[in-house]
C-alpha cells in the first residue's frame, strides 16, 4: 500500500463511504514491500502484534540484510532466527543496535522492551543438549515483551531435579518444555500444573530417536491434558505461541 493508496482509503472513510472497521481491515491486509526475492510483510505487526520474523536458514547474508534493514528502517522490532555468528557480524555492521544470542542462534532488536504479559513464561529443557532449542524459545518470547524464567537439565532420569522447582512450575502462566530422547518430560510437567504446556521435541538422541520423531510422537500421544506440541526443534514456534497466550491473558 502506497502513501497515495492510504490517502484514498482515508478519504473514503472520511466521506462515510466505508466504515471504520473496513478501513482498518484494508490497512491490515494490503501492505507489503516487494524486494523481488522476498515480499516483506511490513504490516504484520498491525495484524499480529509482532512484525515478520526472519528465518535465516537457507537465505544468503545479502538477503537477510536487505529484509532486516527494511524492517529496521520502519522502526519494527527485529528477530532473525537460525543464523551464524559470522552472519550476525555482517548484520551488526549495518544495524548497530542488533544483538546476538549464540546458544539460540538468534539476532534481535526491540526498540520497545516493555513487558507485556500477565506473568512469566517458564522455559524448561530436559538435558543440556536441548539448551539451544530452549534458548530459541526463550529469546523469542523475550523479544516479544515477555518475562521469561529458565530451568535447564531437569529430565526424567533425575526427576527430583524437576520437583525442586515445583513452585516455579505452579506460578508460571505458560510452560515450554524442550526434550529429546523419548520426549517424556512435557507429559510429566503437564501432570503437575493447570497451565498450558507447550512441548518442543528436539532432534537430540540416539538412532531410534529418529532425529526427534520419537520425541514428537511421545508428546503427541501424552495422556497429560493441556499439553500440545510444536514441530521438531521449533523453539521459535513455541516461544511465539507462549507469548501470544500470555499476552491474551493480560
Amino acid at each position: 500500500m502506497t502513501g497515495d493508496d492510504l490517502k484514498r482509503l482515508l478519504a473514503e472513510f472520511k466521506a462515510g463511504r466505508i466504515s471504520e472497521t473496513e478501513c482498518v481491515d484494508q490497512i491490515k491486509l494490503k501492505p507489503f514491500l516487494d524486494l523481488e526475492f522476498a515480499k516483506v510483510d511490513t504490516h504484520r505487526q498491525l495484524r499480529k502484534g509482532f512484525p515478520e520474523v526472519i528465518f535465516g536458514h537457507g537465505k544468503t547474508d545479502r538477503q537477510i540484510l536487505d529484509i532486516a534493514l527494511n524492517l529496521f528502517r520502519a522502526g519494527q522490532p527485529l528477530l532473525i532466527t537460525r543464523i551464524s555468528e559470522s552472519t550476525y557480524t555482517i548484520l551488526h555492521g549495518k544495524i548497530e543496535p542488533l544483538q546476538y544470542h549464540s546458544a539460540a542462534r538468534c539476532a534481535f532488536w526491540n526498540p520497545d522492551p516493555a513487558i507485556r504479559g500477565n506473568g512469566y513464561i517458564l522455559v524448561i529443557c530436559a538435558g543440556t543438549s536441548d539448551i539451544p532449542v530452549a534458548e530459541e524459545a526463550a529469546v523469542t518470547a523475550e523479544v516479544m515483551g515477555q518475562s521469561v524464567k529458565r530451568i535447564f537439565d531437569v529430565g526424567i532420569a533425575g526427576l527430583h531435579r524437576l520437583l525442586h522447582y515445583r513452585k516455579d512450575l505452579l506460578h508460571a502462566e505458560v510452560i515450554i518444555v524442550a526434550a529429546g530422547m523419548e520426549g517424556a518430560l512435557p507429559g510429566v510437567v503437564g501432570a503437575l500444573v493447570d497451565r498450558p504446556v507447550i512441548g518442543v521435541p528436539t532432534s537430540v538422541g540416539y538412532g531410534a530417536n529418529f532425529a526427534g520423531v520419537s520425541a514428537l510422537l511421545t508428546m503427541l500421544n501424552t495422556c497429560s491434558s493441556g499439553v500440545v506440541a510444536v514441530n521438531i526443534d521449533n523453539g521459535f514456534g513455541a516461544g511465539y505461541a507462549a507469548a501470544l497466550i500470555n499476552r491474551r491473558r493480560d
